[in-house]
């Protein structure tokens, strides 16, 4: 069963869960390193710089969001140590800074990874037919 844990970076106490990972571009505001000890800081899969600013900018365009930050998370590979580890069963927790815990890229990150778990099942589905 796949686990990916979906945790405000500001709700996180130590000692964290192995397999730990801040995904935010920018270092969390009023967090010290040496809380985040041991966490790893996947900045290069979050948002870039413009996608970010621009959902800030406007938050009501979350569906232009979405398809746009998935659009940059195929175009790279950052997330495939998050997708190794789901393959092997292990579970991921997905750190990040947002006050909204609904629209964040934190939940289009776990549903792309989630994507990309089942992609294998669908495509041997396909091929058979």
């Amino acid at each position: 069963m796949v686990n990916i844990h979906l945790v405000r970076v500001y709700e996180i106490t130590p000692p964290t869960a192995d397999n730990c990972f801040l995904i935010d571009r920018l270092w969390p505001r009023g967090v010290t390193k040496e809380r985040l000890s041991g966490i790893i800081w996947l900045k290069q899969v979050a948002p870039s710089t413009e996608l970010r600013q621009r959902f800030h900018a406007n938050p009501t365009k979350w569906d232009d969001f979405c398809h746009d930050y998935r659009a940059e998370l195929s175009a790279g590979e950052y997330w495939l140590p998050l997708l190794q580890l789901l393959q092997h069963n292990q579970s991921v927790t997905l750190l990040f800074s947002n006050k909204d815990i609904e629209h964040n890229h934190g939940v289009v990150l776990r549903d792309f990874l989630l994507q990309k778990i089942n992609a294998p099942a669908e495509n041997a589905h396909h091929s058979g037919e």
